[in-house]
């Protein structure tokens, strides 16, 4: 199935690299659907965080068609993952709670004096307005690690790169020590407007039960991921490990009572789309009340990676009771719990605004914030075979329950 999004994009040529003093390349990846940059530039990089109107002024001659440092030296990282939701160390959550504490307090001194520096957006309209040949930016993960997202901001934005922050801060620190540095800097990239569509996968095993086989037990991960690596952990693991889930099923002969389901979604990374298209147009609103009245649940997988643990039980009492009847038997495998709490930011929400049960699996967190998720390091030699066969027996297990009990999946009434 098919729904609209916007042109495709694809890089296709990328040099990065530091030619005086010393030859040197560097690490960085250019934001999605960032243009071109104008050719091959080579010039000595501004760094003009913290500039004045003034001081723009006096190098505003430079900036057309020049390499633009435009964000301070890069001093905080990403260096823990989030907390583990079944068994957060209480030290950690103390830990967290001071940070934020910190974090709320910082910036609170005297307010300066003399020319104020332009603000992000007033920097950013004045290298628009000069044509600024491209843009470098630090992120905020640390040995090499290079996070970058992306969106289409037009033919006429600045090209943008994203580099280490390692690398970014080396230039940085050179050009405030007064020495003379020189980058190589291509970017070329490809538009694909013939096809504005992304695309999700639908797979089935239809339902045999006369009364039943008409509703619908689903479960679903999604397939986009972004440029700088092939989203092994998010979300390539769980598109594996559904499919896997969808042939068990298939391999055993099961003949379910109610038809089960598989989404592979796409878009996610631009806001959940693929699976919100879905429920919006298959689920949602009064035109779709049958649809939904025979729509038992969805499992989704998507955020962490590692085995299963249980699921996010989203507030509902009566599903986690049954929930926890059909995990307690998986323990053995490296199941834990399920948690009362819900969680955002995944694909199961689409399905719960139409008005039907939704729940993401639990997953371990070890190195996916600081080293996966959205990084150029989320690659295969991160997941772990024996994580997967497992995800995939959870899912065949917890899908092969909900289609063959007699009552669907509870709603959360609360």
């Amino acid at each position: 199935e098919s729904f609209e999004f916007r042109r495709g994009w694809t890089l296709e040529i990328l040099t990065i690299e530091m030619i005086e003093p010393r030859y040197f390349p560097l690490i960085g990846y250019p934001e999605a659907w960032t243009p071109s940059t104008a050719g091959e530039i080579v010039a000595e990089p501004l760094f003009v965080d913290g500039m004045t109107a003034e001081q723009i002024e006096q190098i505003k001659d430079k900036i057309d068609g020049g390499i633009i440092f435009d964000r301070p030296i890069q001093t905080t990282f990403t260096r823990t993952d989030r907390i583990d939701p079944i068994n957060p160390p209480a030290q950690l959550i103390q830990a967290t709670a001071a940070q934020r504490g910190q974090s709320r307090r910082a910036g609170r001194g005297q307010t300066p004096t003399g020319p104020r520096p332009m603000n992000t957006r007033e920097l950013s309209t004045l290298l628009q307005n000069e044509k600024a040949g491209v843009i470098l930016r630090p992120n905020r993960y640390v040995h090499g690690t290079v996070g970058v997202l992306g969106r289409d901001r037009g033919d006429d934005a600045i090209p943008t790169i994203v580099l280490a922050a390692e690398h970014y801060n080396m230039i940085a620190r050179m050009i405030e020590h007064g020495l003379k540095v020189k980058l190589r800097v291509n970017v070329k990239v490809k538009y694909h407007p013939d096809d504005p569509c992304c695309y999700n996968i639908i797979g089935e095993i239809p339902g045999v039960d006369p009364a039943l086989k008409d509703e619908v037990v689903m479960i679903g991960a999604h397939l986009d991921s972004w440029h700088s690596a092939n989203g092994a952990t998010d979300n390539a693991d769980a598109v594996a490990s559904s499919m896997e889930a969808m042939r068990i099923l298939k391999a055993v002969g099961v003949q379910p009572k109610r038809t089960i389901r598989l989404g592979i979604w796409d878009g996610e990374e631009q806001g959940l789309l693929g699976s919100n298209w879905h429920s919006r147009t298959y689920l949602a609103g009064d035109a779709n009340k049958a649809a939904r009245d025979k729509f038992s649940v969805y499992f989704n997988t998507d955020p962490g990676t590692g085995p299963i643990y249980g699921f996010y039980m989203e507030n509902n009492e009566p599903a986690k009771r049954i929930f926890d009847a059909w995990l307690e038997p998986l323990l053995d495998l490296g199941a834990r719990k399920n948690l009362i709490q819900g969680i955002g930011s995944t694909d199961h929400l689409g399905f719960i605004r139409a008005g039907v049960p939704g729940f993401t699996a639990i997953q371990d967190y070890t190195d996916y914030d600081v080293r996966t998720r959205h990084t150029n390091m989320d690659m295969f030699e991160h997941v772990k075979e024996d994580d997967l066969k497992q995800c995939a027996v959870v899912l065949a297990i917890f899908t092969y329950h909900a289609a063959m009990r007699t009552e669907k999946i509870p709603k959360n009434d609360n």
